[in-house]
């Protein structure tokens, strides 16, 4: 069920949630979070289909700010969307849509809409702010999550996240190399167990993700470290493959079909392992499990990252 609310106010708002609460039996007793998302005009739609798909893991409230502050001569505005039951997955959504000066309180917005008592949750899927943790919405949310890969320069984004990281920081650039890092993990915890003295990583230009795992394994290893970008000219985009040199031969993990990944060490058959690219719901679903700060990702992004840069610099 939609329910629209045309030139309306917060308060409004909030109000027809409880009237859509007592007559049609909808409870907010069950939301453990409220997750407000951030995004352009004609964006909104693929992040609350996200939402929605991992509402059923996450039961939440989701409030999507949709600003549009506009020239000068802009109308201040509200209009708002109430989304519940199919419409809505196993979460509540209330869609804002403010012009004017309106939308430049992103704060006030969404204020009187929030769970009492329950985590917030800052998911900016396009566009974010120079330092999530320092803006209007990133101020009252708990975990911030951002998507390099959405920046105009994905590797210059990097680098300002790196910048301005604060505890509570996420970015899906990380989460999308969690099947990555579980893999290499596995490979390496079996015989024989000689160091890695040397890491190649290598992946398209566009993608922040080929980055992190670099930083990552330089700053769990501490081998000799090489992170290579190509321009996608061949159609593959993401990670292409990692090397792992020791003495005992060369670890090869290669993506050349999208999807599926060949594992080659010494002294065993070759395997095809899927290693697909995440969706937008499984990495969301993935960042909603923890609400404290991810430790790892904030020693890579401040740490690995530089490293990999010095490792650069000298090579």
């Amino acid at each position: 069920m939609i329910v629209d609310l045309p030139d309306t106010t917060t308060s409004q708002v909030s109000k027809s949630l409880v009237k859509i609460r007592e007559e049609g039996g909808v409870v907010a007793l069950g939301r453990v979070l409220t997750l407000i998302i951030a995004t352009d005009p004609g964006r909104e739609e693929e992040a609350i289909e996200a939402a929605n798909d991992a509402s059923r893991e996450h039961p939440m409230r989701v409030i999507v700010v949709v600003a549009e502050p506009g020239a000068g001569d802009a109308p201040d505005r509200l209009d708002a969307e109430i989304r519940v039951g199919g419409d809505a997955g196993a979460s509540e959504v209330i869609v804002l849509r403010a012009s004017g000066d309106v939308a430049g309180d992103e704060e006030s917005l969404v204020m009187a809409l929030l769970l009492p008592d329950a985590p917030v949750v800052a998911w900016w899927p396009g566009r974010a702010p120079e330092v999530p943790g320092l803006s209007p919405l990133g101020r009252i949310a708990q975990r911030r999550i951002t998507d390099a890969s959405a920046q105009p320069d994905p590797q210059a984004a990097l680098a300002a996240l790196e910048r301005s990281y604060r505890p509570g920081d996420a970015d899906f650039a990380w989460t999308r190399l969690t099947l990555w890092r579980a893999q290499l993990a596995a490979v390496l915890d079996q015989p024989p167990y000689s160091p890695v003295t040397r890491v190649h990583v290598s992946g398209a230009v566009d993608s922040p993700s080929t980055t992190l795992l670099a930083a990552w394994l330089k700053l769990q290893l501490g081998a000799a470290t090489t992170c290579v970008l190509a321009d996608g000219a061949d159609g593959l985009h993401g990670i292409h493959g990692v090397e792992l040199e020791r003495s005992t031969g060369l670890i090869e993990l290669v993506r050349d079909v999208p999807g599926v990944a060949t594992l080659r060490q010494p002294g065993q058959p070759v395997h095809d392992l899927a290693l697909p690219r995440r969706s937008l719901r499984d990495c969301l679903a993935d960042e909603l499990r923890r609400l404290d700060p991810d430790e790892l990702y904030g020693e890579v992004i401040t740490v690995g990252l530089p490293l990999l840069a010095d490792a650069a610099e000298e090579a």
